[in-house]
């Protein structure tokens, strides 16, 4: 389903008096508003394959119609949101989930939606059809070298298949572990997964990163051989140069400082990129910001002061991708919410006073930097996330006019009723 120009323009005349004066009065309570605006027009979020489709529980799946049966469908679907809200730009495929057969016409048709190729994503946490061995007990840690050369074999193929489309990186994520102790020689498990990620390495073209993300737990219940990003790190500062951490919210233990984190991998410029999502217990994949908004502002504004501190471009030196399963809502309504959360937080980090705040933190003046964050979150910077919308074309309201349109019921009527996307 396209959207035209002309019916989101129809949308927006509806809502343009009431916008302009939101953003009036939000100008009068931020500075610099322009720059924000521009910053944030810049900004793209790339949305992942597998997201298009209904996610599932531990106990099943249950599709809500119209998903997307081919690459080229996502596709269609990415380009649907990217019309709606101007900021999704880029589509981030698995293999081999998502394995084109004509990149041309592939490339062909990403660009009529003014999409690009994100981070290309390796799947070495599942068996796949045909293949001699299997990852029951880890893949790039395996004690079988033979598990392992398949692997390693499997992830060049995915870099390869990057470089056909355009794509600049590679990420790995492992489900290598163990459920019981004894199981694994933990020193062993390392040497074995750093020399199958420096095989892997080596493939990488010279432009190219590979993104190294960690997992606290799951799928095993007693080690993790990536578990936090110290061992991430561990990794790729061994690795080399273009070997960087990739941070996912929900990988984490409870609590955890994921500021802290953030901040300091940016310090060691070993911070590649972002899987945004929210949890309430663990790697729950929800909405992003939906349950934990101030720490996903206090994330940003970590980013931002770590960014600006290396002069970092904000839009294109990191990779900011959503990672959510969306289990009971319209996988696509989940995505407009998420990369809204994701701009209103980084609106909010743009809008903090540095000056005042880094007075405050050498004057050890705590209540005072408490109340400058406090102020920037508790500013509804709506108006200007939905202005830089307006000034790309995209909708005041993306959602609304997603609704309004019932994209759901004419995806159905396009794709029937009982499609199942391919990922989790």
């Amino acid at each position: 389903m396209l959207i035209q120009s002309n019916t989101i323009a129809s949308h927006n005349d509806d809502l343009l008096k009431k916008h302009q004066n939101k953003l009036v009065f939000t100008a009068s309570e931020i500075a610099e508003t322009e720059a924000i605006i521009q910053k944030l027009i810049d900004f793209q979020i790339a949305i992942p394959s597998w997201a298009l489709g209904t996610g599932g529980t531990r106990f099943g799946r249950f599709p809500g119609g119209g998903e997307p049966r081919s690459i080229e469908e996502k596709i269609e679907d990415v380009g649907l949101l990217h019309a709606l809200n101007n900021a999704s730009g880029a589509i981030s495929l698995h293999i081999p989930w998502d394995i084109p057969t004509d990149y041309n016409a592939i490339k062909t048709l990403a660009g009529q939606h003014g999409l690009k190729f994100d981070a290309m994503n390796s799947n070495t946490f599942q068996d796949q059809a045909n293949a001699e061995q299997t990852y029951k007990f880890g893949s790039l840690q395996n004690v079988n070298k033979a598990v392992r050369k398949q692997a390693i074999a499997h992830n060049i193929e995915v870099i390869q298949h990057g470089i056909e489309l355009g794509s600049e990186s590679l990420t790995v994520w492992l489900a290598d572990g163990s459920s019981f102790p004894g199981q694994l020689n933990f020193r062993k498990a390392y040497q074995n997964t750093l020399e199958s990620l420096e095989e892997i390495y080596e493939a990488l073209p010279s432009n190219w990163k590979l993104f190294l993300e960690y997992k606290c737990a799951e799928p095993n219940f007693y080690s993790t051989t990536v578990a936090d990003w110290g061992q991430s790190y561990s990794y790729v500062k061994k690795l080399g140069d273009k070997a960087q951490t990739l941070v996912d919210l929900g990988h984490h233990l409870p609590n955890a400082n994921i500021e802290q984190i953030v901040s300091l991998l940016l310090m060691e410029n070993k911070l590649g990129g972002f899987h945004f999502n929210d949890s309430k217990y663990g790697d729950d994949d929800l909405t992003a910001g939906a349950l934990k908004p101030y720490q996903l502002f206090l994330i940003f504004n970590e980013l931002v002061e770590g960014m600006d501190a290396r002069g970092m471009n904000h839009a294109k030196d990191l990779g900011w991708m959503i990672d959510a399963s969306h289990n009971i809502k319209d996988p696509l309504e989940d995505l407009l919410q998420s990369v809204e959360a994701i701009m209103i937080a980084y609106a909010q980090a743009l809008s903090v006073d540095r000056k005042a705040l880094e007075i405050a933190q050498q004057e050890n003046d705590v209540a005072k930097a408490q109340e400058i964050l406090q102020n920037a979150f508790r500013t509804d910077v709506r108006a200007l996330v939905a202005e830089a919308r307006l000034r790309s074309g995209a909708a005041l309201n993306p959602v609304e006019l997603y609704r309004s349109l019932a994209v759901r019921n004419n995806l159905i009527s396009e794709r029937g009723l009982k499609t199942i996307a391919t990922g989790l």
